[in-house]
């Protein structure tokens, strides 16, 4: 059972802490949710699906090579809860990347998670690089779309979401009285 950051933190290590630098950019978003849970008001369950975004690129856990949705049904069969398998599901623009693989259906057996909440996910995910450094939510999105060619499906749904990604980090760093530079300034 998943009720707090620090059981978050455990089950990610678990499923991705060999993974390099996947764990250090984990960590990193982790620290940073739990650091606006103390000093912003955000949602401990935002921190809890923060250790939890990206364990669907753990080995036992990638099935379909679209980690949203793998490491969603995996946290179904573990009682993660329902708001944080949400926020896991459909973290940072992962309807357009399910829309490119053919996989929106799937998605869509998850309920959409609460926006500002998914909205603060996705500010934090884009404010940290791939090795867990503070970095610009447009600089995240460019490195992105470099490391991976058109045509993917990375490449081609970060692409399209672009504008709405860096809409939800805006709307976030408003609701939580941070910089627009944030976490880079401070």
């Amino acid at each position: 059972m998943i009720t707090s950051a620090d059981d978050a933190r455990l089950l990610a290590r678990n499923m991705v802490g060999d993974i390099r630098p996947r764990w250090d950019h984990v960590q990193s978003v982790g620290q940073r949710a739990e650091d606006l849970c103390n000093t912003a008001g955000l949602a401990e369950r935002v921190a809890v699906a923060a250790w939890l975004h990206d364990i669907g690129y753990g080995h036992a856990i990638a099935h379909t090579g679209f980690h949203p949705l793998d490491g969603a049904r995996f946290l179904v069969k573990h009682g993660a809860p329902a708001e944080v398998i949400r926020l896991v599901a459909w973290h940072t623009g992962a309807g357009f990347e399910a829309q490119e693989r053919g996989l929106l259906e799937e998605l869509d057996a998850f309920a959409q998670p609460p926006a500002d909440e998914l909205d603060a996910l996705t500010m934090i995910d884009l404010a940290t690089s791939p090795t867990g450094e503070p970095v610009l939510d447009v600089k995240r999105i460019a490195e992105i779309l470099s490391r991976y060619g058109d045509g993917h499906p990375v490449h081609e749904a970060v692409q399209n979401s672009r504008a709405s990604l860096l809409a939800s980090s805006r709307r976030a760093k408003a609701a939580l009285g941070l910089p627009q530079d944030w976490p880079v300034c401070c």
